[in-house]
């Protein structure tokens, strides 16, 4: 006669049962297949977004190369930095620009006067780029300053003016000239007047070698 197996029995079979399968698959298919193929996944995923930020990013080549191109035309147009190779060569030009812009503002000097400039060195490591100082110092009327100014800091390449100093006078003396009254204003103006230089390349080891 078959031995009958109580249902509390069978359903405790069917659960130790289960419970090995689950074992089994969490220790065998979960960790040496289902793991490596969800991060293989995720691999592939990081692969294929970022395949196509890159096919984006050539498409945008055309319209970017264009507008470098337009910005370097630009910039050409209007140059940033003083051509001059060196601190002392761009020293003179900003003189030469001075005294253009001073002429152009008062011919003959008649209204205004440059009564200084003097070359200023920065210190080494002071500045990012290289730049040539001039510490000016002019005699003028209130419209032929802001004519010079103006021309300094609108032509190219690009002048900067600083630590701008205005002290109002009831009369002052330009060379050669009489006294100038009130007319205009006159003004005892001091700046620094300066200008950035390209910097140059850095040399690689093998050309400073080569330089020795």
């Amino acid at each position: 006669m078959p031995k009958i197996v109580p249902d509390r029995d069978r359903w405790l079979a069917l659960g130790l049962l289960a419970g090995i399968l689950l074992f089994g698959y969490l220790l065998l298919v979960h960790t040496w297949w289902t793991i490596p193929m969800l991060q293989l996944n995720e691999r592939i995923e990081g692969l294929q977004e970022r395949d196509l930020r890159v096919r984006m990013e050539l498409r945008q080549a055309p319209a970017v190369r264009e507008r470098l191109q337009a910005v370097q035309a630009q910039a050409a147009r209007t140059p940033g930095f003083m051509s001059e190779g060196s601190v002392q060569l761009a020293t003179a030009a900003l003189v030469q620009r001075l005294e253009t812009a001073v002429g152009e503002a008062s011919p003959g000097n008649r209204s205004c006067a440059i009564t200084n400039r003097s070359p200023l060195n920065d210190a080494p490591g002071q500045q990012s780029f290289p730049r040539a100082v001039v510490q000016v110092r002019l005699r003028c009327g209130n419209p032929e300053l802001a004519a010079v100014l103006h021309s300094l800091e609108s032509g190219a390449p690009r002048l900067f003016v600083d630590n701008l100093n205005i002290l109002a006078q009831r009369s002052f003396f330009l060379p050669g000239q009489g006294p100038l009254g009130n007319q205009g204003g006159g003004l005892d103006v001091s700046f620094d007047l300066y200008g950035y230089l390209q910097p140059q390349p850095q040399a690689t080891p093998v050309e400073a070698g080569r330089a020795r």
